[in-house]
């Protein structure tokens, strides 16, 4: 009996000197963790406190540390940080849904019986689409509105080019928006054939046209960003940077937040304009956890695929055609002056490399005697050997890039540029090797919104079909540990967010997704069908696929 009550005492006494476990709200456990800090190390166990990293190690150590009140097991699946899409239109997207999609049409008569088809279900009083690309057809001409104006002469279309910086609208969407063959507007086209506009309008002249589009209430708003949220939530988005809003999505996007209704966090690049600059401006930058609203988006030029992209010297497949500059260089060294005095970023879209020279002397001008900057030169797609340098300039400029777009554009882009300038087309590797980062996006709607086809692309350089065999300039490929950098910490560093998210670590969001896949380790060809298990935002279950 003593010796029964011996033990009971000291087993009381062991018990009572042990430490008492420490309360978490959520155990990620049987995981292949890539936490993507400066080590690039690996665990398979995290824990996660009041939406923040608290602990990552190994499984048995912490359970036994914490009492946890959810646990998650990962059945052995791939965690990496929570992605971030660095350069997107989520508000587009979510419109798009509601309009024509003309994705993947490869045909001008494909692209009319869409529309139609979309019309007898829909009878809108106005029709808009987008998604076209003439260089997915046997005939790469641009199409002319004579078919649009036969199948609808008195309902406006106007369907847009999958880039975004062309139109082609019937004769009524004209006639609303005043366009004749004398309307002139610097930055753009209206591109006439025999003396009359062909339906085709090419960037700055496009205004015209929206200003003539229905109304868009704030419902309509609202359930776009909720439905194109859903999109990139089940593809693993835990960030996404809106290359240009204006005002009132931007506050719209702040309500919903606040409300519980959108989950995503935001890094809002708000659209230039003098309205939105000025009121940005004194008003200073505006951040909350799930929203970041720090940078200007500017536009220096067009796109490659309608030739508005402003180059050197003429065309390769255009003689005499340099595309042009949406805003001139005047311009840009009078807003990069301006916003060099506030806190902001200036981001600049260039894609020619007359656009790209203007947008980085305009930038290190504007930043002289200045560090840590890090304004973008958003897709730096096209630029001369001699320019790259500029990159290399304490973190003040900085290139975010979109490597699908080298694999959707490799069939035809050296016809555009020729030989020559291809050798600073597409350069991601060299891009990072002078800036020391780069960070990745997709610019969908442009390019499907799954952040496993960006990773694969600058992997690889492939297509979906894995063309071509040896991949596309393979020199400028990425290795797998810089792509998911620039899809993590690299793309956090250019929204100033480092220290917060970008990687798995203490302190920082518990913001992670989980892959069906170790895209670290599988064979190249399985990279883009890895699919996304779950989507965690602030160590909330947003997503889980069924």
């Amino acid at each position: 009996m003593k010796k029964l009550l011996l033990l009971l005492l000291t087993t009381t006494a062991i018990a009572s000197c042990a430490p008492e476990k420490l309360s978490a709200d959520l155990l990620i456990k049987n995981a292949t963790i890539y936490t993507v800090d400066k080590d690039f190390s690996t665990a398979n166990a995290l824990v996660v406190k009041d939406g923040k990293i608290l602990e990552i190690g190994l499984k048995p150590e912490l359970e036994l540390k914490y009492n946890i009140k959810e646990t998650y097991d990962a059945k052995g699946n791939t965690v990496v940080p929570g992605l971030i899409d660095a350069h997107a239109h989520l508000y587009g997207l979510g419109l798009g849904l509601q309009n024509v999609d003309l994705v993947g049409t490869t045909s001008y008569e494909e692209i009319l019986g869409r529309v139609v088809a979309f019309q007898e279900e829909k009878n809108m009083p106005y029709i808009i689409g987008r998604g076209w690309d003439q260089n997915d057809w046997e005939d790469k001409n641009f199409p002319t509105k004579k078919e649009l104006d036969s199948l609808f002469p008195e309902t406006p279309v106007a369907l847009q080019r999958v880039d975004g910086h062309a139109y082609l609208v019937n004769s009524k969407a004209l006639e609303l928006a005043g366009i004749t063959a004398k309307t002139k507007v610097a930055g753009g086209e209206v591109v006439l054939e025999n003396g009359e506009p062909t339906g085709v309008i090419i960037d700055a002249p496009m205004a015209l046209v929206r200003e003539t589009f229905p109304e868009i209430t704030s419902e309509v708003s609202a359930e776009a960003l909720l439905e194109a949220e859903k999109i990139c939530l089940q593809y693993g988005l835990t960030t996404v940077d809106d290359a240009g809003l204006g005002r009132i999505i931007i506050e719209l996007i702040d309500t919903l937040q606040k409300q519980g209704k959108f989950k995503l966090r935001m890094y809002a690049m708000v659209s230039n304009n003098p309205k939105n600059r000025d009121y940005y401006l004194n008003k200073g930058i505006y951040k909350t956890d799930r929203l970041n609203v720090r940078s200007f988006k500017v536009y220096a030029d067009g796109a490659l695929g309608s030739r508005g992209a402003a180059m050197r010297e003429p065309y390769s497949d255009m003689p005499h055609h340099f595309g042009a500059m949406i805003t001139t260089a005047d311009s840009l060294n009078y807003l990069a002056e301006k916003i060099a005095a506030s806190e902001f970023q200036m981001n600049t879209h260039a894609i020619g490399d007359s656009a790209n020279i203007a947008v980085l002397r305009a930038y290190k001008k504007a930043l002289e005697g200045q560090t840590d900057r890090r304004w973008r030169v958003e897709h730096a797609q096209i630029i001369s050997a001699t320019d790259f340098d500029y990159f290399n300039d304490n973190n003040n400029i900085l290139p975010s890039v979109q490597p699908t777009h080298a694999t959707s554009d490799m069939y035809w882009a050296e016809d555009r540029v020729g030989a020559e300038r291809m050798k600073g087309a597409y350069a991601y590797k060299k891009l990072l090797d002078e800036a020391g980062m780069v960070a990745l996006g997709t610019d969908f709607p442009v390019e499907h919104v799954n952040p496993m086809y960006t990773f694969y692309a600058a992997v690889a350089r492939k297509d979906l079909k894995n063309y071509p065999e040896n991949g596309f300039q393979m020199k400028d490929a990425l290795t797998r540990e810089e792509a998911l950098k620039g899809m993590t910490i690299w793309a956090a560093f250019a929204n100033f967010e480092e220290n917060e998210k970008g990687s798995i670590e203490v302190g920082k969001f518990a913001d992670f997704t989980i892959l069906d896949k170790d895209i670290m380790k599988v064979e190249e060809a399985e990279l883009p069908k890895t699919k996304v298990v779950a989507t965690f935002i602030n160590g909330e279950l947003v997503y889980e696929a069924k």
